[in-house]
């Protein structure tokens, strides 16, 4: 299978040349530029052809030519341009066979005279071909084109080249339907183009993909054998709503997915052959001062995960009504798939083997270990809480060394202010550091957050 992304970008491409937002600015500094998204496989068949594919493919260096079969996902003017066919008829009389919902079909005949050698085929979700020795299935999307006009929704495409290989391409849509997770359940695809437009901004209302709802997708491919360890998963459709490429490139690889160039060519390693997708990391460690978007990051890092278990640590909420809505939050913005657990145990979890794991936090975790330990009194300390409480602490590095489990863990980031102005307070200021510095030595991936920004340690 040879797949050349000829697009990767939404309607407006990226940066928008319009707009001087801060990510347009950064991707024009870096040189880079995406047009509307569209796919070539194979030199056959042509998945979407807005009004750039064409120019987008001769940039490219890749030929349209060979185009045989013609699979638009809906009528949307970045993802079909019936232009392109009659420009096409100028130079060749080649057959073509033209698919997609009935409202493409409608809008790509009047551009071809009556006896044109293209055949137009009409389809909708369920529908399954045979073309020019790919198997075609139809799939269905979220994604409305019509305003309460009937219009179709948009479709997506399974394809199965000659080669036995398979692709997924799903744009555009929000969140999958069931019908659809299902119908590619154990398809072990060997590349998923999946839609990944509205970045960080949750907020849109529109039937596409954010960074909130492509991991969610993620998950759930994952969870029916969809993507599997070989399945090299590609985001595009992107928009300037989403941060820089590299700060992009970073937050997709946690959940084993990545972004190219606009006229990238993959091909994906033939069945049974090494995986190349690079493992990820089997510990993180997240740290951070207060309101830094530590918690955030880690959650982000497993959203994309099956059988994530969330070990809270803190204090149950008691009267502290403020505490209690501070956990409240907590829990709203963790996935409904997430198991909670809370417990002070986390070495106990650790050395049992099962699926991944977010601990947050250790500061927490810290703060209640010395209150078992009566650790905050001088005289207590003095008198074997330090040994026990530094056995809490060795029992904890040991087990986050030895476990098979993948684990991300949030810490504070403390004693960078004013001195404690209490021996306790000192005192819990340097066991923290420890901590930090004994479990961050046994972790392949530390990260400090930084008003919201991501440095890598």
């Amino acid at each position: 299978m040879r797949l050349h992304l000829l697009g990767t970008g939404s309607a407006d491409g990226w940066p928008s040349a319009f707009c001087g937002c801060a990510s347009c600015g950064a991707e024009r500094r870096a040189g880079r530029s995406r047009g509307q998204t569209a796919a070539l496989l194979d030199g056959t068949v042509l998945l979407d052809c807005g009004p750039s594919t064409a120019t987008s493919a001769e940039r490219a260096g890749v030929s349209l030519r060979d185009v045989r079969v013609l699979l638009f996902t809906h009528q949307h003017s970045d993802h079909c341009s019936p232009a392109t066919l009659m420009h096409r008829a100028w130079v060749t009389d080649a057959p073509l066979t033209v698919v997609g919902p009935p409202d493409v079909i409608t809008a790509c005949r009047p551009w071809l005279p009556p006896d044109t050698a293209v055949d137009f085929v009409p389809v909708a979700p369920g529908d399954a071909l045979e073309l020019e020795g790919y198997a075609v299935r139809v799939l269905a999307s979220s994604h409305r084109t019509g305003l309460g006009d009937g219009s179709p929704d948009a479709v997506l495409y399974d394809v199965t080249a000659p080669s036995g290989q398979r692709l997924l391409y799903a744009t555009d849509t929000g969140p999958l339907p069931p019908a659809t997770v299902a119908a590619a359940r154990d398809a072990a695809y060997d590349v998923v183009l999946l839609e990944e437009t509205f970045g960080d901004h949750v907020d849109h209302g529109t039937d596409h993909l954010d960074l909130t709802t492509f991991p969610e997708q993620v998950r759930r491919l994952r969870e029916a054998g969809a993507v599997t360890a070989h399945t090299d998963l590609v985001a595009v459709h992107l928009s300037h709503h989403n941060p820089p490429t590299p700060e992009l490139e970073r937050r997709l690889a946690d959940w084993g997915a990545r972004i190219v160039d606009d006229g990238a060519l993959i091909e994906p390693a033939e069945a049974g052959s090494e995986d190349t997708v690079e493992p990820c990391p089997l510990r993180t460690l997240v740290l951070g001062g207060a309101r830094s978007g530590k918690s955030r990051e880690a959650e982000r890092i497993l959203a994309g995960s099956v059988d994530v278990t969330y070990l809270a640590t803190s204090y149950p909420a008691g009267d502290d009504a403020e505490w209690a809505d501070r956990i409240a939050a907590h829990r709203r913005k963790r996935p409904a798939a997430w198991t909670t657990v809370e417990s002070l145990d986390i070495a106990g979890l650790l050395r049992v083997d099962g699926g991944p794991v977010l601990v947050d936090c250790l500061t927490l975790w810290l703060t209640r270990v010395m209150d078992q330990h009566d650790a905050w009194d001088d005289t207590a300390w003095r008198g074997g809480a330090e040994e026990r409480v530094a056995g809490e602490i060795a029992d904890l590095v040991d087990a986050w060394r030895g476990t098979r489990r993948r684990v991300v863990a949030v810490s504070n980031e403390v004693g960078q202010g004013v001195v404690p102005d209490t021996s306790a307070g000192r005192r819990f200021r340097d066991l923290m550091g420890r901590v930090n510095a004994h479990v961050a030595a046994q972790t392949e991936d530390v990260r400090l957050c930084v008003a919201g920004r991501v440095v890598v340690l």
